[in-house]
């Protein structure tokens, strides 16, 4: 599959959370919008609040607990991406590692969004590495997803400054406002086939 398609993308959203840039996603790309839509949110957690979330933006949600299989939760995944037509994956603070053989089968068609100027402080509490290293600036990136943790080409960043006296909730906050920013662009990007995988841009 290459974008643009000559139809509506149909996205999909992975997330374990609250589900913080579903929201951004979801009105950015709302049901029937001609460009694309989500017409999927699948949570790992059933308690996650982006199911809720999706319920209330029209959006079919499904609990797919991931446990200790991941084997068992990247079958249902791909059952649902293929029932829902999805073109486009979203990972929208989804806190599981896809399988080698997963990401492949998706290859250049799914994002993850990271809460720093990748490859700078790649993996857990990217906010606090952050700090402990003294920079002046952070930020986040959308990327493509791969076989590594926050590895995959970067397609959108933004920046924030780190403020003297910085704490990791005020930085992640201020990092949280531009991520519903970059995400919507970046996926805009992707679908216009403005950047590929292993072709990425920089903003």
């Amino acid at each position: 599959m290459t974008f643009p398609l000559e139809r509506p993308a149909r996205l999909a959203v992975f997330a374990s959370g609250r589900g913080s840039n579903l929201r951004a996603l979801a009105a950015a790309f709302p049901p029937g919008d001609p460009f694309a839509s989500v017409v999927l949110v699948l949570g790992n957690r059933r308690d996650a609040g982006a199911l809720s979330l999706a319920e209330a933006y029209g959006v079919p949600a499904r609990a797919v607990p991931f446990g200790g299989d991941r084997d068992r939760f990247e079958r249902e995944a791909d059952a649902l991406l293929r029932t829902f037509g999805v073109d486009l994956v979203c990972l929208a603070g989804f806190m599981r590692v896809l399988s080698p053989a997963f990401t492949a089968r998706y290859a250049g068609r799914i994002l993850n969004i990271h809460p720093s100027l990748l490859p700078l402080f790649p993996g857990l509490h990217a906010q606090r590495q952050a700090l402990s290293a003294g920079v002046r600036e952070s930020g986040c990136t959308v990327h493509f997803v791969d076989a590594g943790v926050d590895t995959g080409e970067a397609v959108v960043q933004r920046r924030v400054p780190v403020l003297p006296g910085d704490t990791e909730e005020g930085l992640a906050e201020r990092i949280l406002q531009e991520e519903h920013r970059a995400y919507p662009e970046a996926v805009r990007r992707v679908l216009m086939g403005q950047v590929h995988s292993g072709v990425g841009a920089h903003a």
